[in-house]
């Protein structure tokens, strides 16, 4: 690929390998299907490893080639009895930057989960070895904020599962939360201070109306705007899925046809813009021009976005982090 397009700079070979490792080997959404902390790390470090292997064979034909490795930005809160699931979870969260970004050594967080999961302090070393990502990709969704509750009398329709330890469910914080969510800014904000990489939102998407659509566009813009004000270096917010996308309301775990649009819609053959589109030309060229639908809050900024009994959120306990605590036992949602 590399020689057939050498105008190509910037190369993601796997995107999101924490995210694609946790639905195909820790919730078995996905091939090969496995519930398991061994099989989850297992494929995460592989794609890393991947990702490394990759990057060498193209900077053999390209050498200015640039690694914009690419993962969710999300979060997960919790009721009180379960922040030490969150507080593991949120640790887990940066895993695949850590391992790309050559941190994970024996003083990491997650270093004897890994080893207790089978990874072998080899292949450990041999991504500290290798060059660290030039941009980091932020894939934010309403949905990548998550709340652990183990009230489950307020989810008789929600499957529960648990740690062994606790049994919970595990649903969109925005649905739950009326207070402690924290938003897009927040979240860009953490990433870019965490690892002083250049950061970009490489997905910015809502299953919705148009309106809602630009609304939820908008908000990563400011977000963006607001992290470069602050010091992070956000070189741009991504329009993703552009085409729209098939069958992702239930993680293309099932084949109905369901189609939900982006910036264009495609269900005619052939590219159509939508109004998310014209928006995001007018942005383009003139940020500071409003857009009608922007006279209204989001409906994730609205009280009606609550669909259960409402909860304050947290992410961590008043105390230190206490690492990996409960490790080897894998979540069960």
């Amino acid at each position: 690929m590399a020689r057939r397009y050498p105008w190509v700079e910037l190369y993601t070979p796997v995107n999101e390998p924490l995210t694609t490792a946790r639905f195909s080997g820790l919730y078995g959404h996905w091939y090969p299907h496995h519930r398991s902390d061994a099989s989850f790390c297992r494929a995460l470090v592989n794609q890393c490893l991947a990702t490394g292997a990759a990057m060498r064979e193209i900077r053999r034909v390209h050498p200015g080639a640039r690694l914009v490795h690419t993962e969710d930005l999300g979060a997960t809160l919790a009721a009180p009895a379960l922040l030490y699931q969150a507080e593991f979870e949120n640790e887990r969260r940066f895993l695949s930057h850590d391992l790309l970004c050559g941190r994970v050594g024996r003083e990491h967080p997650m270093y004897a989960y890994l080893r207790a999961s089978g990874i072998a302090d080899d292949d450990l070393a041999a991504l500290r070895d290798q060059p660290p990502p030039d941009l980091l990709g932020a894939n934010h969704y309403i949905t990548s904020v998550r709340f652990l509750d183990d009230r489950l009398e307020h989810y008789p329709h929600i499957p529960a599962g648990g740690n062994g330890r606790h049994r919970y469910v595990d649903v969109e914080a925005v649905r739950v939360c009326d207070d402690g969510m924290p938003w897009a800014y927040e979240l860009l904000h953490e990433l870019g201070a965490r690892y002083r990489l250049p950061v970009a939102v490489t997905e910015a998407h809502l299953a919705c109306d148009v309106d809602e659509q630009i609304r939820w566009f908008d908000e990563l813009w400011r977000a963006a705007e607001r992290c470069r004000a602050a010091g992070i270096d956000v070189r741009a917010v991504t329009a993703w899925s552009l085409f729209g996308a098939y069958d992702w309301h239930c993680l293309v775990t099932q084949e109905t046809g369901r189609y939900e649009p982006g910036a264009f819609d495609v269900r005619d053959g052939s590219p159509r813009p939508t109004e998310l589109a014209r928006y995001l030309a007018g942005l383009a060229a003139a940020p500071a021009a409003p857009h009608p639908a922007l006279a209204a809050p989001g409906w994730w900024r609205q009280p009606s976005r609550l669909h259960y009994p409402p909860a304050r959120a947290r992410r961590h306990r008043s105390g230190p982090c206490p690492g990996p605590i409960d490790a080897a036992v894998p979540r069960g949602v």
